[in-house]
């Protein structure tokens, strides 16, 4: 089957790039629905979809945009018409994935449109800075793709054509191979830090799938926190078993290493119901070549690999991290239980291991007990998250709400 991609650019300045892109996709017997988002110039090759379509569908004109004498502006709302048309062309079967090319501009416009998607149609965006910390990570797509564009920025050349006949093969590849999600059974969103850090997925996951569920593992290590928010925010899950914050330290306290500021808040929003458990937040984990920040100078230090390291948490900021889960937690609109192990939060936080505070965890989970009112319940344990008893007290509490129809049934095995 001949499989149609969405390609998105600006026409005007980037023609000769967009039409060799078209090419190659069309070269391997793919289709193409152009788009053209360009403001001040004309698009100067054949578009399905033009710059005075992307404008008026959010109820404006290019001469207006051209009139307002900002063009950041005017591709913001170029970007809000892009991302409304691609998610309209989608949804009527137009195409079958989307490739964008842009600097930093078009990749503010493709980073809209990209979330305007479902998860499952393939996004590509091809730009000059892909990877870079200019891209926060709340406006990432749960399951966008980026290629880097090197040597792009303006005109064709060999290395130009490297990138852009790989993306070509890469958007049209995925979407000839893609098993879109099918979501035949309920999905529970669990998220770690990893299986020698965080084990209850390994204790977890069977449990869950006999009881009829899939269950999706998110990485918190930035982009996985991001994803797990993203689609919990969307009501993605029957249910979130929410137990690696670490993003949520990182963010608050100066980490690249972050899922945004929203995390701790999608399944809230979405009235999704929440498990939650404080995994591995006494530890604050940056990026392998940022500095530390001058008030951790001082703290136990440990280099995990050449991308990230990690400093400790003081009683007084553990206590701050439990008011913070505590206040996002609150504004949740489905129902919501926070466990707190008393014997650990992390493997190398027990007796003996490297990160080991008593002190520290004495004070967070007194804050936490305190903190934790209202609408959130408490389930106190007197073990480390890492043990059996954690993962059959969260069982046991998923068991009670399916009972009690606050989450859907699992559907037999696989």
């Amino acid at each position: 089957m001949t499989k149609t991609i969405l390609v998105i650019g600006t026409f005007d300045t980037k023609a000769d790039e967009l039409a060799y892109l078209i090419g190659r996709i069309k070269s391997q017997g793919g289709q193409v629905l152009a788009m053209d988002v360009s403001v001040l110039g004309e698009a100067r090759m054949p578009v399905e979809v033009s710059k005075h379509d992307v404008a008026g569908a959010v109820g404006e004109t290019i001469e207006g945009l051209i009139a307002l004498g900002e063009e950041g502006e005017a591709f913001a709302r170029m970007s809000a018409g892009a991302a409304l048309l691609t998610r309209r062309l989608h949804d009527a079967g137009r195409f079958d994935g989307m490739i964008a090319l842009g600097g930093t501009m078009g990749t503010d416009l493709a980073l809209d449109c990209a979330q305007a998607l479902p998860i499952g149609v393939p996004k590509y965006i091809v730009s000059t800075v892909a990877g870079s910390p200019l891209i926060a990570a709340e406006r990432m797509a749960a399951d966008v793709q980026f290629i880097l564009w090197a040597g792009g920025l303006y005109g064709l050349n060999p290395l130009c054509k490297s990138s852009l006949s790989q993306a070509a093969g890469a958007v049209l590849g995925a979407a000839e191979a893609v098993e879109p999600p099918s979501f035949d059974r309920p999905m529970i969103g669990m998220t770690s830090l990893g299986s020698s850090c965080l084990k209850y997925m390994k204790r977890l996951h069977p449990e869950l799938t006999r009881r009829g569920y899939d269950i999706a593992v998110f990485h918190t290590t930035g982009m996985g926190g991001m994803a797990f928010e993203r689609l919990a925010a969307d009501g993605l899950f029957a249910c979130v078993m929410d137990f690696s914050l670490q993003e949520l330290v990182n963010m608050l306290n100066g980490s690249l290493v972050s899922a945004g500021a929203d995390r701790l808040t999608g399944a809230g929003r979405s009235g999704t119901p929440q498990l939650v458990a404080p995994g591995a937040a006494d530890i604050l984990d940056l990026a392998g070549w940022q500095s530390i920040p001058a008030r951790f100078q001082d703290r136990p230090f440990h280099e995990h690999n050449r991308l990230i390291k990690s400093v400790g948490f003081n009683a007084e900021e553990r206590r701050a991290m439990a008011r913070a889960m505590a206040d996002r937690l609150a504004t949740a609109k489905g129902p919501t239980h926070f466990f707190l192990p008393k014997g650990g939060i992390e493997e190398w936080d027990r007796p003996g291991e490297a990160a080991h505070d008593p002190e520290g965890l004495a004070a967070f989970s007194d804050e936490a007990e305190r903190a934790m009112t209202g609408r959130i319940g408490m389930t106190a344990l007197d073990c480390h998250i890492n043990d059996a008893a954690f993962c059959d007290a969260v069982l046991a509490k998923l068991d009670e709400w399916v009972a009690a129809g606050l989450v859907a049934p699992g559907r037999g095995p696989a």
